[in-house]
């Protein structure tokens, strides 16, 4: 897709962007990327895309040791999960980093830019491209993938028939988005 793609360790991202050794970054998503200091050496934080565009949110504990716990450790342990997930997934990425005292700010791709760069169909059909290759060479991976992509058929028809696009309600109280 026209990118050098550069694997680095969570913790050398921030410098490397710093010096000028990469023009882009991401590590999970852009609340915890805000975290990790990336604001301190952007100017943008771009939202949307295929690449991510869901999230499961988990907190895993070692059992030996949660078993260890009092029980009222455990209920504690348990709540400040939910806690945790919970605020994230109610407040976004956008408010988070709208905290920020750096200079960086969110934006969301238009969706006549997207449509116009085609980058969310390009990573789908990249993806396709690899995945096929992978599948080739790997039984467990066709497999596994397979399975994804039958369980993603169900789980998003379902969706895409049951659930109401929130586009026009936040429209109609906030005004048109992009």
């Amino acid at each position: 897709m026209g990118a050098a793609v550069n694997a680095l360790p969570g913790g050398e991202i921030v410098s490397a962007m710093d010096r000028g050794l990469l023009d882009a970054a991401e590590f999970n998503n852009a609340s915890s990327d805000r975290v990790l200091g990336f604001a301190d050496v952007s100017k943008v934080c771009m939202l949307q895309s295929y690449h991510q565009n869901a999230e499961q949110f988990e907190i895993t504990f070692n059992k030996t040791k949660l078993r260890c716990a009092a029980r009222q450790d455990e209920g504690d342990h348990r709540q400040c999960g939910r806690g945790g997930l919970a605020g994230h997934a109610v407040e976004g990425d956008r408010p988070l980093l709208a905290r920020t005292t750096s200079s960086c700010r969110p934006r969301t791709t238009s969706s006549s830019t997207r449509r116009r760069m085609r980058s969310c169909k390009k990573q789908l059909e990249v993806y396709d491209e690899v995945a096929k290759k992978k599948a080739a060479d790997n039984p467990l991976f066709k497999e596994i993938v397979e399975s994804q992509l039958a369980f993603a058929k169900r789980a998003t028809q379902w969706e895409q028939d049951t659930v109401v696009s929130r586009k026009m309600a936040f429209d109609h109280y906030w005004g048109r988005t992009r």
